[in-house]
């Protein structure tokens, strides 16, 4: 199956899949060591990895923006 894909609607399905599941990955692991061991200097980079993927990503698992057009809008606000 995976073959008849095309070569972009694979690559996009392995960032819309891969990279968020990749970050909380990355936290969950640094999250395990730093309960066992406390903050270090390991730990730190495995969040940083898990903040800098999650600011990254887009669809449902991102976090909203202030003026991202898909975040929910004020509903005492206007529609255009």
């Amino acid at each position: 199956m995976w073959a008849f894909l095309s070569a972009r609607l694979r690559w996009w399905l392995i960032l819309a899949i891969g990279a968020p599941v990749l970050g909380w990955l990355l936290g969950r692991i640094g999250d395990v060591i730093e309960s066992r061991r406390g903050p270090n200097s390991i730990s730190k980079v495995l969040q940083n990895g898990r903040g800098w993927l999650r600011g990254r990503s887009r669809g449902p698992l991102a976090p909203r923006r202030a003026g991202d057009p898909a975040s929910i809008r004020d509903a005492g606000a206007p529609a255009r």
